[in-house]
């Protein structure tokens, strides 16, 4: 039987590297076949990642938040070339585009790109010691002579909060916490400039997510690392990142600095999402946004912005014209109908008077 063709989108603008980031995503695809009858013929795709555009610095991280299934793991798998061919888009790693690199160069890069899964414990070997868990990829690449092998996993491992000893030991021996820690220690020991954290402290009680926390901000700042911070965790996404993504069933609805997402939310969709966040004072009063309805398939998106059926602002343009990206402020950006006059937003904005200061 022949293999199916990989649908591939071309209709998108390339751009050009720029040296202050060190990942530029521009309009990425991903779509997966749905197969159907005893031929198992292609009826239609599920648009996991559809049209998704950010730029990362270098030594920055940037947050990834959004509802379960909008497709966050599946763009960070997709920058990381993780999941088979792209459908559309750029990813442009040090200004190379990744999906253009043969088999030998992709190898060559993979030390600088890694991951770390959300299961600590379903993402390490149990037939495998930690030692050669954490050491197995550094063979590999022959990233230090074989003399020097053990000293190095060790210097890793403690940079990491494990102990030598338990190089010897197997995942099942390990806490969760402890297990977190040896899949940090394995991207870490290939020496990587980008790290995908994927729901990292997902699966971990809340006094070890803040270690977690910790580990991640000292190794970044130690080796200058990049992440790409992917998290249900509003909090812990405003605490450790720069700058924050908000996805909704596969597209980038808001793309911003931290503060300036947090403080000043645009779209509908990132109020709604915001205002679930708790607040630790039981004399303030939530002011919940609850959504109606539930998420549309995304093998079957709606017309136009996909948010449209759930929005309270929704016009007649929402429904049969898809929104596209525009900067709001500086380094602002929102996909939303209800700015498309940005310059009246602005005017707008600036006419409000100032708060009267507390005397």
């Amino acid at each position: 039987m022949a293999k199916d063709k990989i649908l591939i989108d071309n209709t998108f603008t390339p751009i050009e590297p720029d040296p202050q980031y060190i990942l530029q995503v521009n309009a990425l695809k991903k779509y997966f076949p749905i197969k159907d009858g005893m031929i198992q013929k292609v009826v239609g795709y599920v648009k996991a990642v559809d049209g998704v555009t950010f730029n990362l610095k270098r030594g920055t991280t940037m947050g990834l938040v959004g509802e379960s299934g909008c497709g966050k793991t599946t763009a960070g798998r997709t920058i990381l070339r993780l999941s088979g061919e792209k459908t559309g888009g750029q990813v442009l790693f040090n200004g190379k585009e990744v999906y253009d690199l043969t088999k030998k160069e992709m190898h060559d890069m993979r030390p600088k790109m890694q991951i770390i899964f959300q299961d600590p414990f379903s993402s390490l070997s149990p037939r495998m010691p930690v030692g050669e868990i954490i050491g197995e990829a550094v063979r590999e690449h022959n990233l230090v002579p074989r003399a020097e092998f053990n000293d190095y996993i060790d210097k890793v491992m403690d940079e990491c909060g494990l102990q030598p000893f338990h190089k010897d030991r197997y995942p099942h021996e390990f806490s969760g916490g402890q297990r977190q820690r040896i899949c940090i220690a394995r991207a870490l020991a290939l020496n990587p400039e980008f790290v995908v954290c994927d729901e990292p402290v997902s699966a971990l009680d809340v006094s070890i997510q803040a270690q977690i926390i910790n580990l991640l901000n000292d190794l970044q700042d130690e080796h200058k690392l990049s992440y790409l911070f992917i998290s249900h965790d509003l909090s812990v996404v405003e605490h450790i990142s720069d700058s924050v993504g908000v996805m909704y069933l596969g597209n980038l609805v808001e793309y911003g600095v931290t503060e300036d997402i947090f403080s000043n939310p645009l779209h509908p969709y990132t109020k709604a999402l915001f205002s679930a966040i708790p607040i630790p004072d039981p004399t303030v009063k939530m002011k919940r946004i609850v959504l109606e309805g539930s998420i549309p398939s995304p093998a079957n998106p709606p017309a136009g912005c996909k948010f449209h059926t759930r929005c309270a602002q929704c016009m007649e343009i929402c429904k049969t014209v898809a929104p596209e990206q525009k900067e709001i402020e500086k380094d602002h950006f929102v996909v939303c109908h209800l700015f498309d006059d940005v310059k009246a937003y602005v005017d707008e904005t600036l006419a409000k008077p100032e708060p009267a200061a507390e005397a």
